[in-house]
């Protein structure tokens, strides 16, 4: 006997009609539903399918890399400089140093920074009242003792006379022949204390010893100089202000490259790009150890007439030990360089050149090409081309640059 049927499955049947199978009608509805299972399956696996091959065609795009582009310099035709690099001070060839002789209260100042002097000017006075009463001492002294002199000596030649008539004994006339040498001694001695109290008279006038500028002033008015331990200095005098050095320091490593004579060039940071020419007058012996680093001193010359320049600036020197005029050069950069995959190349083509020559990668008809060649003078910027098969305008390779990547900055020649 049948079931009766309810709910969800008798709205079904009463949908399907009166006569037909409750049972029936229940397995039409599943029947339905599989099918719609099965479709949404089928589509599922479609849209995951499709998405698999977006990320795979990705992937084997990014393994894939992007395009290969060369970076390139032409090949040049200038000058090859090589150079040696030091700072130093700018400094007058002659800086006199005025000192005082004598102590004393500085009583007047004639003289002061940027003054320009001649030999003998008087810069500045000390006090003199000490040494003017030091001098008459002195003079009194000496003008006592030479009486006294003069009286011996005319006792000598009375004693003399009367010695010649036997009227004293000769004794007498040896004495007196002492006692005037004696005083003749006191008088000498009298005459240098006198004379070296004039000197120190006269050294209470500080004067210039020679014709030039005044770069220091380190004195004032009313200020007490001691001479008695050392000379305290009141002036630096530079003698020529138009003709000036620089005292560089040059390591040991570039000293060797550098001779009396040759061209200079530098600058200061007042004028950055100005450069001014110079020569280099005298390599000193004498090496400075700084932290385990051996410099030596290197001095070179230059013209100041335009009075620019001021005692005491830092200069960054360059010393020209090298130089090759209107020759072919190519960049550095190209002569490292080695196309990416090429370095671990076994073939012919990428065997390293034999001694004493040198490779640069030329880019022919957009792939590279190597040329082995003879290189000369380099200065770490361009390397002179001695022999090889390169000719004005070709394109050096000098680095490597993806599709995406930012160029790279713009490459200098030099001079």
């Amino acid at each position: 006997m049948d079931k009766p049927v309810a709910g969800k499955d008798a709205n079904i049947i009463g949908s399907l009609g009166a006569g037909s199978s409750p049972y029936a009608a229940v397995g039409e509805q599943r029947r339905r539903r599989v099918g719609q299972l099965r479709r949404w399956l089928w589509t599922g696996a479609a849209i995951v399918i499709a998405i698999v091959a977006v990320l795979g065609y990705g992937y084997w795009l990014s393994q894939r890399g992007p395009a290969m582009r060369y970076v390139t310099a032409p090949v040049t035709r200038g000058a090859v400089i090589r150079s040696a690099s030091a700072s130093g001070t700018v400094n007058p060839f002659l800086t006199i140093i005025v000192g005082a002789y004598v102590s004393g209260v500085i009583q007047n100042i004639y003289c002061d920074f940027n003054t320009v002097v001649k030999k003998g000017q008087l810069c500045a006075q000390i006090d003199p009242r000490p040494y003017k009463a030091a001098l008459m001492q002195a003079e009194g002294q000496l003008a006592r003792d030479q009486a006294q002199l003069e009286g011996a000596r005319i006792d000598l030649e009375r004693y003399r006379t009367l010695t010649k008539q036997n009227s004293i004994a000769r004794q007498t006339f040896e004495d007196q022949t002492a006692v005037v040498h004696q005083f003749e001694g006191t008088v000498k001695l009298d005459q240098g204390v006198v004379e070296t109290a004039r000197v120190n008279l006269d050294y209470t006038n500080i004067i210039s010893p020679v014709n030039g500028t005044v770069v220091s002033r380190n004195v004032t008015i009313g200020q007490t100089v001691a001479a008695s331990f050392q000379t305290p200095t009141l002036f630096l005098i530079a003698t020529d202000l138009t003709a000036m050095e620089v005292d560089t320091n040059v390591t040991e490593s570039d000293i060797g490259g550098i001779k009396d004579g040759e061209n200079a060039s530098f600058t200061v940071e007042s004028f950055p790009e100005r450069f001014f020419d110079a020569k280099v007058l005298q390599i000193r012996q004498a090496p400075q150890t700084v932290q385990n680093v051996v410099t030596y001193d290197v001095v070179i010359g230059f013209d100041n007439k335009e009075l620019l320049l001021k005692p005491g600036m830092t200069a960054t020197v360059r010393i020209i030990t090298a130089r090759r005029d209107d020759v072919v050069r190519v960049p550095d950069q190209a002569v490292r360089f080695t196309p990416s995959g090429m370095a671990s190349n076994t073939s012919s083509s990428a065997q390293a050149p034999e001694s004493g020559k040198s490779q640069v990668w030329v880019l022919r008809d957009g792939h590279p090409e190597r040329v082995i060649g003879k290189l000369g003078l380099d200065d770490e910027t361009n390397a002179e081309v001695l022999e090889g098969d390169l000719k004005l305008g070709d394109k050096v390779i000098i680095g490597e640059q993806r599709s995406g990547q930012s160029a790279p900055g713009p490459f200098r020649f030099g001079l």
